[in-house]
């Protein structure tokens, strides 16, 4: 019996099918790298504690809108009369509401671990009442005090997320500061940080804080920086 022989381009064509074929498969299971992707992201926290207040938070709202920006707000409830759409608002435009306290008295919240944990929850009723969120990140007052690493954990182990900062932008820490103060003092307080978790206000009295946004904004995004909120 005569052998018969596949002809040789069949035998190339067969072999380019079955190549492709699991190429195909390999490349949908490994996933695509990039040398973008290894190098670590440098991010920026947008935080503003102690509103909301009306043209405050409103301005902050606007640049944060104007910037594409998202941004995380710890808020004190007892601020919240008369101010509900504001905080409507935070929320609505894609932002983090977290719990600051209820009253933002420092006597009070820390009293004991009952009254630090009734603070919270006060301040996360009132959060969900409004918006329908239930909020899962939270700051101390005033940073928090010599008990704060048990104050943590006693927090966590009820679902939240305690978030503390690295640079400061010094609308507290700098009485009176202008604009351009509180920019230059964000600038310098985030130099060398890869990730920034930048404190700034938006109470009633930090008109300077929203003026200073745009700038600071901007200042980053030159150096590279996302934004994020928690």
């Amino acid at each position: 019996m005569q052998k018969k022989y596949i002809p040789f381009t069949l035998l190339f064509v067969i072999l380019l099918v079955i190549l492709a074929h699991f190429g195909a498969r390999m490349t949908a299971a490994v996933p695509v790298f990039s040398f973008a992707e290894a190098e670590e992201e440098r991010v920026v926290y947008l935080t503003f504690d102690d509103g909301p207040s009306t043209k405050v938070t409103n301005a902050v709202l606007d640049v944060l809108e104007k910037e594409d920006v998202k941004a995380t707000f710890f808020v004190v409830s007892d601020r919240t009369a008369g101010r509900e759409e504001v905080l409507r608002r935070i929320v609505r435009e894609g932002h983090t509401v977290g719990v600051h306290s209820k009253s933002h008295e420092y006597n009070k919240i820390y009293a004991s671990d009952e009254s630090l944990l009734r603070d919270v929850e006060a301040c996360a009723k009132v959060i969900y009442d409004l918006t329908g969120v239930t909020p899962r990140v939270y700051r101390f007052p005033g940073g928090g005090t010599s008990r704060r690493e048990h104050h943590t954990q006693l927090l966590r182990s009820k679902g939240y997320r305690v978030v503390s900062w690295n640079a400061v932008c010094g609308d507290e820490e700098i009485p009176r500061a202008s604009a351009d103060v509180l920019f230059q003092t964000a600038v310098k307080m985030a130099q060398g940080k890869k990730s920034v978790v930048l404190l700034c206000h938006d109470s009633a009295t930090h008109r300077a804080t929203a003026e200073a946004l745009p700038r600071i904004i901007s200042y980053f995004r030159e150096q590279g920086y996302v934004f994020r909120a928690f």
